[in-house]
């Protein structure tokens, strides 16, 4: 199985708390989400309880062609402040391993993606990649970037 690689850095012009009580809510993900991908958050998550290691958040999806999926994460690590893990349990994905890494810089916080994923079909799933997964992925992530900068501000350091 052929695993793929993404790392994006986003500096923010806000505090650490403000960083981390926003990306560790599972409802905001959607505020963050293009709209034609019509995220919804499907879990009785409420946003009142705290992130944990083991918290299942479900999830309906349509990531290609407006296909409705049903996805599964697990919060697997949280390290709050610092960082937490997401990783699919089932889903479109034969991987997904998405990492959250939050550091306070002068003047807000630098967060950081790191996410390790794979297509399943082996060499069709491969080419999927290469023609159409990994292009909106990044769509996905820069659309991220663009909406969290008109929340936040753009950071000037």
């Amino acid at each position: 199985m052929k695993t793929y690689v993404l790392k994006l850095k986003q500096n923010l012009p806000i505090s650490l708390d403000e960083a981390w009580d926003f990306f560790s809510s599972p409802h905001n993900l959607a505020k963050i989400t293009p709209p034609e991908m019509n995220f919804v958050v499907t879990s009785d998550y409420n946003g009142d309880g705290k992130m944990y290691p083991g918290m299942i958040i479900t999830y309906k999806v349509s990531p290609l062609l407006g296909i409705k999926l049903n996805w599964m994460t697990e919060i697997t690590h949280v390290e709050p402040g610092k960082y937490f893990v997401d990783e699919q349990r089932f889903g479109p994905y034969a991987l997904w391993h998405h990492q959250h890494h939050f550091k306070e810089i002068p003047g807000g916080v630098e967060m950081t993606d790191l996410l390790h994923y794979a297509i399943p079909f082996g060499v069709i799933g491969r080419l999927t990649n290469a023609v159409l997964v990994r292009k909106k992925i990044r769509k996905v992530f820069e659309f991220r970037v663009k909406t969290v900068e008109e929340i936040f501000g753009k950071y000037t350091g």
